[in-house]
Protein backbone atom coordinates (compact mmCIF):
# COMPACT_ATOMS: atom_id res chain seq x y z
CA UNK A 1 0.00 0.00 0.00
CA UNK A 2 1.27 3.49 -0.78
CA UNK A 3 0.00 7.06 -0.74
CA UNK A 4 1.14 9.71 -3.20
CA UNK A 5 0.60 13.42 -3.85
CA UNK A 6 0.28 14.71 -7.40
CA UNK A 7 2.43 17.84 -7.24
CA UNK A 8 0.84 19.28 -10.38
CA UNK A 9 -2.64 19.13 -8.91
CA UNK A 10 -1.89 20.02 -5.28
CA UNK A 11 -2.67 23.66 -4.38
CA UNK A 12 -1.43 23.62 -0.77
CA UNK A 13 -4.92 24.45 0.56
CA UNK A 14 -4.23 22.83 4.00
CA UNK A 15 -7.54 20.91 4.06
CA UNK A 16 -5.67 17.62 4.29
CA UNK A 17 -3.72 18.87 7.31
CA UNK A 18 -6.93 19.62 9.17
CA UNK A 19 -8.44 16.24 8.21
CA UNK A 20 -5.47 14.04 9.15
CA UNK A 21 -6.00 12.49 12.62
CA UNK A 22 -2.35 11.39 12.83
CA UNK A 23 -0.68 14.79 12.14
CA UNK A 24 1.15 13.14 9.27
CA UNK A 25 0.85 15.96 6.72
CA UNK A 26 2.60 19.30 6.33
CA UNK A 27 2.68 21.79 3.46
CA UNK A 28 5.93 23.09 2.02
CA UNK A 29 6.06 25.43 -0.99
CA UNK A 30 2.32 24.91 -1.46
CA UNK A 31 2.75 21.14 -1.81
CA UNK A 32 1.41 18.59 0.70
CA UNK A 33 4.07 16.27 2.12
CA UNK A 34 3.02 13.07 3.90
CA UNK A 35 5.09 11.56 6.71
CA UNK A 36 4.80 7.84 5.93
CA UNK A 37 6.03 6.90 9.40
CA UNK A 38 2.92 8.53 10.88
CA UNK A 39 0.39 7.81 8.12
CA UNK A 40 -2.20 5.12 8.87
CA UNK A 41 -3.68 5.13 5.33
CA UNK A 42 -7.13 5.96 6.72
CA UNK A 43 -8.06 7.97 3.61
CA UNK A 44 -9.30 11.07 5.42
CA UNK A 45 -7.03 13.30 3.35
CA UNK A 46 -8.22 11.71 0.12
CA UNK A 47 -11.86 12.46 0.96
CA UNK A 48 -11.30 16.18 1.63
CA UNK A 49 -8.94 16.88 -1.27
CA UNK A 50 -10.97 18.97 -3.72
CA UNK A 51 -8.57 18.52 -6.62
CA UNK A 52 -7.97 14.76 -6.21
CA UNK A 53 -4.26 15.29 -5.68
CA UNK A 54 -3.87 12.59 -3.03
CA UNK A 55 -4.17 8.95 -4.07
CA UNK A 56 -3.95 5.74 -2.03
CA UNK A 57 -2.96 2.60 -3.92
CA UNK A 58 -3.98 -0.45 -1.93
CA UNK A 59 -2.25 -3.76 -2.40
CA UNK A 60 -4.31 -6.72 -3.60
CA UNK A 61 -4.33 -9.25 -0.80
CA UNK A 62 -4.01 -12.86 -2.01
CA UNK A 63 -6.26 -15.54 -0.62
CA UNK A 64 -4.95 -16.51 2.81
CA UNK A 65 -6.80 -19.80 2.60
CA UNK A 66 -4.95 -20.90 -0.51
CA UNK A 67 -1.53 -19.39 0.21
CA UNK A 68 -1.00 -19.16 3.96
CA UNK A 69 -3.92 -20.74 5.84
CA UNK A 70 -1.77 -23.64 7.05
CA UNK A 71 0.35 -21.21 9.06
CA UNK A 72 -2.72 -19.96 10.95
CA UNK A 73 -3.65 -22.19 13.88
CA UNK A 74 -5.69 -22.23 17.07
CA UNK A 75 -8.83 -20.50 18.27
CA UNK A 76 -8.39 -17.31 20.29
CA UNK A 77 -10.84 -15.77 22.73
CA UNK A 78 -10.41 -12.10 23.65
CA UNK A 79 -10.71 -12.10 27.45
CA UNK A 80 -12.41 -8.80 28.20
CA UNK A 81 -11.79 -7.19 31.59
CA UNK A 82 -13.19 -4.03 33.12
CA UNK A 83 -11.39 -2.31 35.98
CA UNK A 84 -9.46 -5.52 36.59
CA UNK A 85 -12.47 -7.86 36.65
CA UNK A 86 -12.99 -10.41 33.88
CA UNK A 87 -16.30 -10.04 32.07
CA UNK A 88 -18.73 -12.95 32.12
CA UNK A 89 -18.77 -13.07 28.33
CA UNK A 90 -15.10 -14.13 28.43
CA UNK A 91 -16.05 -17.31 30.29
CA UNK A 92 -18.99 -17.88 27.93
CA UNK A 93 -16.67 -17.71 24.92
CA UNK A 94 -14.23 -20.10 26.58
CA UNK A 95 -17.10 -22.52 27.16
CA UNK A 96 -18.14 -22.46 23.52
CA UNK A 97 -14.53 -22.19 22.37
CA UNK A 98 -13.70 -25.53 23.99
CA UNK A 99 -16.18 -27.26 21.68
CA UNK A 100 -15.10 -25.29 18.62
CA UNK A 101 -11.38 -25.95 19.23
CA UNK A 102 -12.07 -29.65 19.65
CA UNK A 103 -14.01 -29.76 16.37
CA UNK A 104 -11.21 -27.78 14.74
CA UNK A 105 -8.55 -30.12 16.14
CA UNK A 106 -6.52 -27.19 17.49
CA UNK A 107 -5.83 -25.34 20.75
CA UNK A 108 -8.10 -22.98 22.66
CA UNK A 109 -6.22 -19.83 23.65
CA UNK A 110 -7.11 -16.60 25.43
CA UNK A 111 -5.79 -13.08 24.90
CA UNK A 112 -5.56 -10.95 28.03
CA UNK A 113 -4.84 -7.20 28.08
CA UNK A 114 -4.80 -5.52 31.49
CA UNK A 115 -3.12 -5.55 34.87
CA UNK A 116 -0.92 -8.46 35.88
CA UNK A 117 -3.24 -10.43 38.17
CA UNK A 118 -4.83 -13.79 38.96
CA UNK A 119 -7.09 -13.23 35.95
CA UNK A 120 -4.54 -15.08 33.82
CA UNK A 121 -4.70 -18.13 36.09
CA UNK A 122 -8.50 -17.91 36.05
CA UNK A 123 -8.51 -18.13 32.26
CA UNK A 124 -6.40 -21.29 32.46
CA UNK A 125 -8.75 -22.71 35.10
CA UNK A 126 -11.67 -22.01 32.75
CA UNK A 127 -10.18 -24.04 29.91
CA UNK A 128 -7.69 -21.87 28.02
CA UNK A 129 -4.78 -24.08 26.98
CA UNK A 130 -2.57 -21.03 26.46
CA UNK A 131 -2.88 -17.36 27.44
CA UNK A 132 -1.22 -14.56 25.49
CA UNK A 133 -0.87 -11.74 28.01
CA UNK A 134 0.11 -8.09 27.70
CA UNK A 135 0.09 -6.55 31.17
CA UNK A 136 0.79 -3.03 32.38
CA UNK A 137 -0.78 -0.54 34.79
CA UNK A 138 -1.72 1.68 31.86
CA UNK A 139 -3.92 -1.11 30.44
CA UNK A 140 -6.36 -1.29 33.35
CA UNK A 141 -8.97 0.74 31.47
CA UNK A 142 -9.93 0.13 27.85
CA UNK A 143 -8.64 2.55 25.21
CA UNK A 144 -9.41 1.98 21.53
CA UNK A 145 -6.08 2.85 19.95
CA UNK A 146 -3.95 0.97 22.46
CA UNK A 147 -6.01 -2.23 22.51
CA UNK A 148 -6.21 -2.22 18.71
CA UNK A 149 -2.45 -1.91 18.29
CA UNK A 150 -1.83 -4.67 20.84
CA UNK A 151 -4.27 -7.18 19.37
CA UNK A 152 -3.14 -6.51 15.79
CA UNK A 153 0.47 -7.08 16.86
CA UNK A 154 -0.36 -10.36 18.61
CA UNK A 155 -2.36 -11.69 15.67
CA UNK A 156 0.37 -10.84 13.16
CA UNK A 157 3.01 -12.48 15.34
CA UNK A 158 1.22 -15.63 16.48
CA UNK A 159 -1.32 -16.11 13.64
CA UNK A 160 -4.55 -17.56 15.07
CA UNK A 161 -6.99 -19.20 12.67
CA UNK A 162 -10.04 -17.87 14.54
CA UNK A 163 -10.51 -14.90 16.87
CA UNK A 164 -13.77 -14.33 18.76
CA UNK A 165 -14.76 -11.59 21.21
CA UNK A 166 -17.85 -10.45 23.06
CA UNK A 167 -20.29 -8.11 21.29
CA UNK A 168 -20.07 -5.73 24.23
CA UNK A 169 -19.43 -1.99 24.20
CA UNK A 170 -15.70 -2.76 24.22
CA UNK A 171 -15.82 -5.54 21.63
CA UNK A 172 -18.01 -3.54 19.28
CA UNK A 173 -15.72 -0.55 19.62
CA UNK A 174 -12.30 -1.94 18.77
CA UNK A 175 -12.64 -5.42 17.22
CA UNK A 176 -13.88 -3.98 13.88
CA UNK A 177 -10.75 -1.80 13.86
CA UNK A 178 -8.61 -4.89 14.35
CA UNK A 179 -10.34 -6.69 11.47
CA UNK A 180 -9.88 -3.67 9.20
CA UNK A 181 -6.18 -3.42 10.05
CA UNK A 182 -5.73 -7.15 9.40
CA UNK A 183 -7.82 -6.91 6.23
CA UNK A 184 -10.00 -9.83 7.15
CA UNK A 185 -13.74 -10.37 7.60
CA UNK A 186 -15.77 -9.84 10.77
CA UNK A 187 -19.26 -11.08 11.58
CA UNK A 188 -20.81 -8.99 14.34
CA UNK A 189 -23.42 -9.91 16.99
CA UNK A 190 -23.36 -13.66 16.39
CA UNK A 191 -25.81 -15.86 18.26
CA UNK A 192 -24.31 -19.19 17.20
CA UNK A 193 -20.92 -20.54 16.13
CA UNK A 194 -19.93 -23.92 14.71
CA UNK A 195 -17.10 -25.58 12.79
CA UNK A 196 -17.97 -26.99 9.38
CA UNK A 197 -16.89 -30.65 9.56
CA UNK A 198 -15.69 -30.74 5.94
CA UNK A 199 -14.00 -27.40 5.37
CA UNK A 200 -13.12 -26.64 9.03
CA UNK A 201 -14.35 -23.10 8.43
CA UNK A 202 -16.07 -21.18 11.22
CA UNK A 203 -19.84 -20.98 10.61
CA UNK A 204 -20.93 -17.62 12.05
CA UNK A 205 -24.68 -17.20 12.50
CA UNK A 206 -26.41 -13.93 13.29
CA UNK A 207 -29.86 -12.31 12.86
CA UNK A 208 -30.33 -10.23 9.72
CA UNK A 209 -33.05 -8.22 7.96
CA UNK A 210 -34.35 -6.88 11.26
CA UNK A 211 -34.18 -10.30 12.87
CA UNK A 212 -36.50 -11.90 10.32
CA UNK A 213 -33.79 -14.24 9.01
CA UNK A 214 -30.76 -15.99 10.46
CA UNK A 215 -27.68 -15.74 8.22
CA UNK A 216 -24.70 -18.11 8.42
CA UNK A 217 -21.53 -16.43 7.20
CA UNK A 218 -18.17 -17.93 6.20
CA UNK A 219 -14.81 -16.20 5.82
CA UNK A 220 -13.17 -18.43 3.24
CA UNK A 221 -10.27 -16.40 1.93
CA UNK A 222 -8.73 -14.42 4.78
CA UNK A 223 -7.34 -15.09 8.25
CA UNK A 224 -8.07 -14.93 11.03
CA UNK A 225 -11.77 -15.63 10.86
CA UNK A 226 -13.30 -13.11 13.26
CA UNK A 227 -16.63 -12.78 15.06
CA UNK A 228 -18.17 -10.93 17.97
CA UNK A 229 -20.73 -12.86 20.01
CA UNK A 230 -23.66 -11.58 22.02
CA UNK A 231 -23.37 -12.08 25.77
CA UNK A 232 -25.55 -14.72 27.42
CA UNK A 233 -26.01 -16.98 24.40
CA UNK A 234 -23.52 -19.62 25.61
CA UNK A 235 -22.95 -21.34 28.93
CA UNK A 236 -19.96 -20.20 30.98
CA UNK A 237 -16.94 -22.48 31.26
CA UNK A 238 -16.47 -23.67 34.84
CA UNK A 239 -13.13 -23.35 36.69
CA UNK A 240 -12.20 -27.03 36.53
CA UNK A 241 -8.87 -27.23 34.70
CA UNK A 242 -5.33 -27.38 36.15
CA UNK A 243 -3.15 -24.28 35.97
CA UNK A 244 0.23 -24.58 34.27
CA UNK A 245 2.46 -21.50 34.23
CA UNK A 246 4.28 -22.67 31.12
CA UNK A 247 1.11 -22.05 29.14
CA UNK A 248 1.35 -18.26 29.55
CA UNK A 249 3.06 -16.24 26.82
CA UNK A 250 3.98 -12.81 28.21
CA UNK A 251 4.54 -10.08 25.61
CA UNK A 252 6.05 -6.83 26.98
CA UNK A 253 4.10 -3.68 26.19
CA UNK A 254 7.38 -1.98 25.25
CA UNK A 255 7.81 -4.50 22.43
CA UNK A 256 4.52 -3.38 20.89
CA UNK A 257 4.80 0.36 21.66
CA UNK A 258 1.16 1.20 20.89
CA UNK A 259 0.17 4.72 19.85
CA UNK A 260 -2.58 6.47 21.77
CA UNK A 261 -4.17 9.65 20.40
CA UNK A 262 -6.40 10.17 23.43
CA UNK A 263 -5.79 10.86 27.09
CA UNK A 264 -8.05 9.15 29.60
CA UNK A 265 -9.12 11.77 32.13
CA UNK A 266 -11.85 10.14 34.17
CA UNK A 267 -13.96 7.00 34.47
CA UNK A 268 -17.62 7.79 35.16
CA UNK A 269 -20.00 5.23 36.68
CA UNK A 270 -22.71 3.79 34.46
CA UNK A 271 -25.90 5.79 34.10
CA UNK A 272 -28.30 2.99 33.16
CA UNK A 273 -31.26 2.57 35.47
CA UNK A 274 -30.86 -1.20 35.70
CA UNK A 275 -28.56 -3.99 34.61
CA UNK A 276 -30.74 -6.49 32.78
CA UNK A 277 -27.85 -8.66 31.71
CA UNK A 278 -26.99 -9.72 35.27
CA UNK A 279 -30.57 -10.09 36.55
CA UNK A 280 -31.70 -13.57 37.61
CA UNK A 281 -35.42 -12.69 37.43
CA UNK A 282 -36.98 -10.43 34.80
CA UNK A 283 -40.65 -9.49 34.46
CA UNK A 284 -41.21 -7.86 31.06
CA UNK A 285 -44.15 -5.99 29.63
CA UNK A 286 -45.13 -5.40 26.04
CA UNK A 287 -47.73 -3.81 23.79
CA UNK A 288 -50.39 -5.98 25.43
CA UNK A 289 -50.27 -3.76 28.53
CA UNK A 290 -52.25 -1.26 26.51
CA UNK A 291 -51.03 1.76 28.48
CA UNK A 292 -47.87 3.02 30.21
CA UNK A 293 -49.52 2.73 33.62
CA UNK A 294 -49.43 -1.03 33.16
CA UNK A 295 -45.73 -1.04 34.02
CA UNK A 296 -46.63 -0.19 37.61
CA UNK A 297 -48.19 -3.66 37.84
CA UNK A 298 -45.15 -5.22 36.12
CA UNK A 299 -42.85 -3.50 38.63
CA UNK A 300 -44.96 -4.70 41.55
CA UNK A 301 -44.60 -8.30 40.41
CA UNK A 302 -40.88 -7.84 39.76
CA UNK A 303 -40.36 -6.31 43.21
CA UNK A 304 -42.31 -9.13 44.84
CA UNK A 305 -40.10 -11.70 43.14
CA UNK A 306 -36.88 -9.74 43.74
CA UNK A 307 -36.39 -9.16 40.04
CA UNK A 308 -36.17 -6.27 37.57
CA UNK A 309 -38.45 -4.85 34.88
CA UNK A 310 -37.89 -5.57 31.19
CA UNK A 311 -39.82 -4.49 28.11
CA UNK A 312 -40.36 -5.22 24.46
CA UNK A 313 -39.33 -2.80 21.75
CA UNK A 314 -42.97 -1.92 21.08
CA UNK A 315 -43.42 -0.69 24.65
CA UNK A 316 -40.18 1.32 24.48
CA UNK A 317 -41.05 2.82 21.10
CA UNK A 318 -44.44 3.84 22.49
CA UNK A 319 -42.64 5.84 25.17
CA UNK A 320 -44.06 3.79 28.03
CA UNK A 321 -40.65 2.94 29.51
CA UNK A 322 -37.01 3.84 28.85
CA UNK A 323 -34.67 2.03 26.48
CA UNK A 324 -32.58 0.74 29.41
CA UNK A 325 -35.32 -1.87 29.96
CA UNK A 326 -35.52 -3.12 26.35
CA UNK A 327 -34.93 -6.83 25.74
CA UNK A 328 -34.35 -8.16 22.24
CA UNK A 329 -32.22 -7.88 19.16
CA UNK A 330 -32.01 -4.08 19.39
CA UNK A 331 -31.93 -4.12 23.19
CA UNK A 332 -30.25 -6.41 25.72
CA UNK A 333 -29.65 -10.13 25.38
CA UNK A 334 -30.55 -11.71 28.72
CA UNK A 335 -30.43 -15.14 30.28
CA UNK A 336 -32.18 -15.01 33.67
CA UNK A 337 -33.29 -17.99 35.71
CA UNK A 338 -36.90 -16.79 35.33
CA UNK A 339 -38.35 -14.63 32.56
CA UNK A 340 -42.03 -13.64 32.75
CA UNK A 341 -43.41 -12.10 29.55
CA UNK A 342 -46.62 -10.13 30.10
CA UNK A 343 -48.51 -8.95 27.04
CA UNK A 344 -45.61 -9.74 24.72
CA UNK A 345 -46.57 -11.50 21.49
CA UNK A 346 -43.08 -12.88 20.83
CA UNK A 347 -41.68 -11.28 17.69
CA UNK A 348 -38.47 -12.94 16.53
CA UNK A 349 -36.52 -9.81 17.47
CA UNK A 350 -37.65 -10.15 21.09
CA UNK A 351 -37.14 -13.91 21.19
CA UNK A 352 -33.54 -13.42 20.04
CA UNK A 353 -32.86 -11.57 23.28
CA UNK A 354 -34.48 -13.88 25.85
CA UNK A 355 -35.16 -17.35 24.44
CA UNK A 356 -32.19 -18.88 26.29
CA UNK A 357 -33.67 -18.01 29.72
CA UNK A 358 -33.81 -21.01 32.07
CA UNK A 359 -37.59 -20.80 32.66
CA UNK A 360 -39.98 -18.71 30.55
CA UNK A 361 -43.54 -17.90 31.65
CA UNK A 362 -45.84 -16.24 29.10
CA UNK A 363 -49.06 -14.38 29.90
CA UNK A 364 -51.09 -13.36 26.86
CA UNK A 365 -54.71 -13.14 25.69
CA UNK A 366 -53.87 -14.67 22.31
CA UNK A 367 -53.40 -18.45 22.57
CA UNK A 368 -51.63 -18.46 19.19
CA UNK A 369 -49.01 -15.86 20.18
CA UNK A 370 -45.48 -16.97 19.16
CA UNK A 371 -44.23 -16.44 22.72
CA UNK A 372 -45.98 -19.66 23.78
CA UNK A 373 -43.72 -21.67 21.44
CA UNK A 374 -40.67 -20.89 23.58
CA UNK A 375 -42.42 -20.67 26.95
CA UNK A 376 -42.10 -23.41 29.56
CA UNK A 377 -45.41 -22.30 31.08
CA UNK A 378 -48.21 -20.37 29.42
CA UNK A 379 -51.19 -18.55 30.89
CA UNK A 380 -53.90 -17.50 28.42
CA UNK A 381 -56.00 -14.63 29.68
CA UNK A 382 -56.15 -10.99 30.77
CA UNK A 383 -52.84 -10.06 32.41
CA UNK A 384 -54.68 -7.48 34.54
CA UNK A 385 -56.50 -10.38 36.17
CA UNK A 386 -53.67 -12.93 36.19
CA UNK A 387 -50.78 -10.77 37.44
CA UNK A 388 -52.62 -9.35 40.50
CA UNK A 389 -53.63 -12.90 41.43
CA UNK A 390 -49.99 -14.05 41.19
CA UNK A 391 -48.86 -11.12 43.37
CA UNK A 392 -51.48 -11.88 46.02
CA UNK A 393 -50.49 -15.54 46.04
CA UNK A 394 -46.81 -14.71 46.43
CA UNK A 395 -47.64 -12.34 49.30
CA UNK A 396 -49.80 -14.98 50.98
CA UNK A 397 -52.96 -12.93 50.60
CA UNK A 398 -54.84 -15.76 48.90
Amino acid sequence: MKITVDTEKCTGCNLCIKACPFQAIRVENKIAIIDLARCNYCGACVEVCRVNAIVIQRDVVPSERTTQSASYRDLWVFAEQRSGKLAGVSFELLGKGKTLARDLGQNLCAVYIGLASDNIKELLRRGAERVYAVTDESLLHFQDDVYTDILVYLVKRFKPAILIAGATAIGRSFVPRVAARLRTGLTADCTQLAIDPETKLLKQTRPTFGGNLMATILCENHRPQMATVRPHVFEEALPQYPVQGANVVEVPLSEINPVNRLKLLQILPGTEEIDLTDASIIVAGGRGLGKPEGFALIKELADTLGGVVGASRAAVDAGWISYAHQVGQTGKTVKPKLYIACGISGAIQHLAGMSTSDVIVAINKDPSAPIFKVANYGLVGDLYEIVPAIIKTLKGEI
